[in-house]
């Protein structure tokens, strides 16, 4: 159970250590760790990332010293900050997301797990089980196997029916599903004729995806009766609130942070806010309104 519904995306907020210098990270519904694998990776070459029109084009590649650091280091901070701790894993294979998977259910700071399925960064991996229905099954099969702790499934928008991609997911045995993860992007620099990024092409995220994020929550909503986290774009209380209406029963904040890094607690202000103003008892009372 979140103390919020606002929470901070992977990989847009480090582990918490820099943040927490900053803002007061106890009002925050959680915090989602930077992506993890289950060896350490130093992602791709530079470079790595692009701004965008109303927007941030990325192909860092997973950099992240590994599982068990992760959880011997960075989970446990997470823990003693007294804000509840989601660890996002990322395997190449579906044993790798079982074991994944086990190793978080041991750590005791893991409050939940957030099975990254369609980073569209690492070839061997994520891009082919967020869009393979066989493969997103066995992996979410597998790493459901291995936990007992909260599971949620992290889906790409790079599919034709992102619906059937949440049904595949709660199946299996998904607690929550989260969307959405960056759409595949390219940008070009014309005097070089060649992409700007080392990887050619990077995630899309920020402002510029949130109308298909909005869409794609009210898809999935409707199609499953598990939890949904909508993400995608969010900074102010009007963007979250779309989420909500639409069904979303959580929020991630991401891209935001870079350039506010008050983004997520500003939105728990602003929520709270609105709640009072509106006379709701709970944010649920939002939810799917539409």
């Amino acid at each position: 159970m979140l103390p919020n519904p606002v929470l901070v995306a992977s990989g847009t907020f480090g582990n918490g250590e820099e943040m927490s210098e900053l803002i007061d990270v106890r009002q925050l519904g959680g915090i989602v760790l930077k992506g993890t694998t289950l060896r350490p990776r130093l992602g791709n070459a530079p470079a790595r990332v692009v701004e965008t029109p109303a927007g941030l084009l990325n192909a860092i590649g997973l950099q992240n010293p590994g599982i068990e650091e992760t959880l011997r280091d960075k989970a446990p901070f997470v823990k003693r900050l007294g804000v509840p701790c989601i660890i996002n894993v990322s395997g190449e294979s579906v044993d790798e997301y079982a074991e994944l998977a086990a190793l978080s259910d041991a750590c005791e700071a893991v409050d939940a797990i957030e099975l990254n399925v369609s980073c569209p960064n690492v070839q061997c991996g994520g891009i082919a089980f967020g869009t393979n229905e066989e493969l997103l099954r066995d992996a979410v099969r597998a790493a459901r196997r291995a936990t007992r702790k909260p599971l949620i499934v992290k889906l790409s928008p790079n599919v034709t029916d992102i619906a059937r991609m949440a049904r595949i997911a709660e199946a299996a045995g998904a607690d929550a599903v989260s969307l959405i993860n960056t759409l595949l992007g390219m940008v070009i620099d014309v005097k070089k004729r060649r992409p700007v990024l080392a990887n050619k092409v990077g995630g899309l995220s920020g402002p510029a995806i949130r109308p298909i994020a909005v869409y794609m929550t009210w898809k999935v909503a409707q199609a499953v009766g598990i939890p949904v986290i909508g993400m995608g774009g969010i900074e102010t209380l009007e963007d979250a609130l779309q989420f909500f209406i639409v069904g979303a029963s959580a929020v991630q904040v991401g891209t935001a942070t870079f350039y506010n890094p008050r983004a997520a607690v500003e939105l728990v202000a602003a929520l709270r806010a609105y709640a009072e103003e509106q006379q709701l008892r709970s944010l649920k009372e939002l939810r799917g309104t539409f």
